[in-house]
């Protein structure tokens, strides 16, 4: 009679959507998985908390799309109902509204991108100016998310790429601009193209419903990870809170053996890094280890973005026209997003008034004002976009500045950043920022290349099954055909031209 092979250990770091999806996988398969997370709680920045009076707030609202097909396909199978129904949202200036969107899966399905333009209700913006947008096009089909693809694409700027193909000023700056500010959290001279086709292309144009948001019917700690953990531990995975780790320690044959936290170290035949790029910096910093890998030390050449988080109460109800809404144009280089928490989430929906969440990206010059100040600015651009909130009163608030919080994809920075297999043959990486051809974005590709990971480690010791990731929809037929075209006259050129220009 044969023997079990021992259980393999494995030590994730991380417990955002990342390293929870990986411990979560692994544990179903019989890994003796231990998941190490240096905040109180798990849920990295989507992690939500209550204040001292006992009031719900987290580090931020965070959507979930369309073609988020695997975090919804995870939250099916938890028997979870965290979201609410798919909401229209709309974008405001200092000048009144200036876009409405429809819920894209409900119209006429056309091919894409003519839904995106033909459907969303444009209040000031010249047609003019949204047809400049239309070169664009070539961008959007030579840009299929290959190496190669961001090798030519990632050192120019994004507001480089606009103006080379054309787009007129007053597009850029009402559309294509604040789609950057609230999507990469940076304004245009400092995102990569290849991150804004990439971003671009998954959210909005691959397919007319991918703009389609719905949100959490809470935070997302209490609604998604709380009973997500509470599975994980059923399964016999061990989720370990307050623990920061300092090192990884290699045997002497180069193979991860463990990490150190403190005085504590957690033995592993496998580890995997599932935390944010500021946190991996801290963690490369530390480390006797990591600091003698090249790969590792290059990551500080990436970036992080500061975020401002604000949740206000209102002494009465103000009249909001839809619940979800962007902002630009209020303050330079700075993108804002404001929720009616009355109509998102379950705790307020009885609320005598109402509850605002108003998010600001590429915040760093607000973070140092004090709360006071921070407040009655954010009721001021309120009362902006709708006038009722300039008659009414601050009740209550919470200020969260979350510094270096949101990973910062700014043009050049592909060539530092990890894939998910690393020179350490048994340490992988998973999170937003790792380099993968999945072509998801944001919290769906960070709980892709949690799954990925895993998957890495079940390929390594063959044992148990690799998780299923569903695939992002296929391009559509015409933008496929261009794509096949252009890589053709590609190959056709490389072959008959000198290859002596840029990239």
């Amino acid at each position: 009679m044969s023997e079990t092979p021992p259980q393999k250990r494995v030590v994730v770091v991380g417990a955002g959507w990342a390293g929870l999806g990986a411990t979560y996988h692994l544990a179903q398969q019989g890994y003796d998985v231990t998941l190490l997370e240096a905040s109180p709680y798990p849920g990295g920045l989507v992690a939500g908390w209550k204040t001292a009076g006992g009031r719900s707030v987290e580090g931020g609202i965070h959507g979930f799309w369309y073609p988020y097909h695997n975090i919804f396909s995870l939250v099916r199978e938890l028997g979870l109902d965290p979201f609410t129904p798919f909401t229209r949202s709309s974008q405001y200036s200092p000048a009144g509204l200036e876009v409405e969107s429809p819920i894209f899966q409900h119209e006429p399905r056309l091919p894409t991108p003519l839904g995106t333009f033909l459907y969303t209700r444009f209040q000031r913006l010249p047609l003019i100016d949204r047809l400049s947008a239309l070169p664009l096009l070539y961008a959007i089909a030579d840009f299929d998310n290959s190496h190669q693809a961001w090798q030519r694409y990632d050192k120019v700027t994004a507001r480089e790429l606009f103006k080379d193909f054309g787009v007129s000023a007053r597009l850029y700056q009402e559309s294509f601009e604040p789609m950057l500010l609230v999507g990469l959290f940076a304004p245009g001279e400092q995102c990569s193209a290849a991150a804004t086709l990439g971003m671009l292309y998954y959210f909005i144009l691959a397919h007319q419903p991918n703009f389609d948001v719905a949100w959490c019917r809470g935070t997302v700690a209490k609604m998604i990870f709380q009973p997500w953990v509470e599975r994980i531990e059923e399964v016999g995975g061990k989720v370990l809170t307050n623990k920061r780790v300092d090192d990884l320690l290699l045997d002497d044959s180069g193979k991860a053996e463990g990490v150190v936290c403190g005085d504590e170290v957690f033995h592993a035949d496998a580890v995997i890094f599932s935390v944010s790029v500021n946190a991996m910096k801290k963690i490369v910093s530390s480390s006797s280890s990591l600091r003698n890998y090249r790969e590792f030390r290059d990551l500080r050449n990436l970036g992080a973005i500061d975020v401002l988080a604000t949740r206000l109460w209102f002494d009465r109800k103000i009249n909001i026209p839809l619940p979800s809404n962007a902002c630009f144009g209020f303050d330079p280089e700075i993108g804002w997003t404001f929720f009616d928490l009355n109509a998102l989430h379950d705790e307020y929906r009885h609320e005598p008034g109402s509850v605002i969440e108003a998010d600001f990206y590429h915040a760093s010059q607000l973070l140092p004002m004090s709360d006071e100040q921070i407040v009655e600015k954010v009721q001021r651009d309120l009362a902006t976009c709708v006038p009722g909130f300039g008659e009414a009163k601050v009740i209550d608030s919470s200020v969260i500045r979350v510094s270096q919080g949101v990973t910062h994809f700014a043009p050049g920075s592909y060539q530092h950043r990890l894939p998910a297999t690393t020179s350490i043959e048994n340490l992988f990486m998973s999170g937003d920022w790792i380099i993968n051809r999945h072509g998801s974005w944001s919290q769906e590709k960070a709980y892709v290349t949690g799954l990925e990971a895993a998957n890495l480690v079940i390929e390594r010791f063959g044992q148990g099954s690799k998780a299923n990731i569903i695939p992002v929809e296929p391009d559509e037929p015409h933008i496929q055909a261009a794509r096949n075209l252009n890589q053709t006259a590609r190959e056709l050129g490389n072959a008959l031209l000198p290859d002596f220009w840029l990239p």
